[in-house]
């Protein structure tokens, strides 16, 4: 591990059913069990899972996880069982991904999916939280803490892209993503994943990927944020990411020993302890 140097409610709907864009169930092999649907004032069905581990008489700071393309909120298990023992966690699925809708009207944009994160925390309750985001969800996160930066306590991206992704990224294999080390079982699940993605979100997400550019976001980022990136990254190299990470005012960099560009997931144990002391850090500044 190296770390670089810091730079200057509605009632839920629904119980355990994962919907598609038409209503139908979610298989399960694509999807956690349980869970809750919930109607946004956009007219999203947002499927999400919430998660405590703490005293049931005690509240916590809220944590808000936002996963990448190809995927869906179950991608965040390996942070589960550390951080919810400290924080509450929110794990939705992105408007067209998993159990959640999108809308005819949606905004398949950067600033479209933050306008979805404002209203699902209106939804819950939640004036403000710690965001999370993987890969596109890490851009999503931006693009918030950017827009609502009121709402926003703090940022970890994970592999974020900060500029544009060829359409033959998503054409990855997913050894690349995963790494050496992920399992022929681990492989197929992500695998499973992709082919179930919805043929329309497959298709605004190629556009929304050839055109993704935070660059005139990273300014406007107030909030303490942590870039999480790994030395062998087929995604972006470190030096891409030191062009972008010193424009975030109060940001550091974190680089992960690791083969893998989904780090959320081939490196879950090491960002779950560095993000902690981020955010244990962060509270006493």
């Amino acid at each position: 591990m190296k770390w670089g140097l810091a730079v200057a409610g509605l009632p839920a709907l629904s119980e355990g059913m994962g919907l598609n864009a038409e209503g139908a169930a979610i298989p399960e092999q694509t999807r956690e069990r349980g869970g809750s649907t919930i109607l946004l004032k956009s007219g999203i069905s947002a499927y999400y899972k919430e998660d405590w581990l703490g005293a049931p008489w005690l509240n916590s700071d809220p944590v808000i996880f936002l996963h990448g393309n190809l995927e869906t909120s179950a991608i965040w298990y390996g942070w589960v069982p550390r951080m919810a023992q400290r924080y509450r966690l929110f794990r939705p699925d992105l408007p067209g991904f998993g159990g959640s809708t999108a809308p005819a009207n949606f905004e398949w944009s950067l600033a479209g999916f933050a306008k979805f994160l404002a209203d699902f925390l209106d939804a819950m309750g939640i004036q403000s939280a710690h965001i999370v985001g993987a890969k596109t969800g890490g851009a999503i996160a931006m693009q918030f803490a950017a827009s609502y930066p009121q709402r926003t306590r703090t940022v970890v991206v994970a592999s974020g892209p900060f500029n544009a992704l060829s359409p033959k990224t998503e054409n990855n294999s997913q050894q690349l993503r995963l790494g050496s080390a992920a399992t022929s079982e681990e492989i197929a699940y992500f695998d499973k994943l992709r082919e179930d993605m919805r043929p329309e979100t497959k298709r605004q997400m190629e556009t929304l990927l050839a055109a993704i550019n935070v660059e005139d976001l990273l300014p406007r980022i107030s909030a303490r944020t942590l870039i999480i990136t790994s030395d062998q990254s087929a995604l972006q190299t470190v030096e891409t990411v030191l062009r972008y990470q010193p424009k975030i005012p109060n940001s550091r960099l974190l680089v992960l020993t690791s083969d893998a560009y989904h780090v959320a997931v081939a490196n879950a144990e090491e960002c779950v302890t560095n993000v902690l002391a981020f955010y244990q850090q962060a509270g006493k500044a």
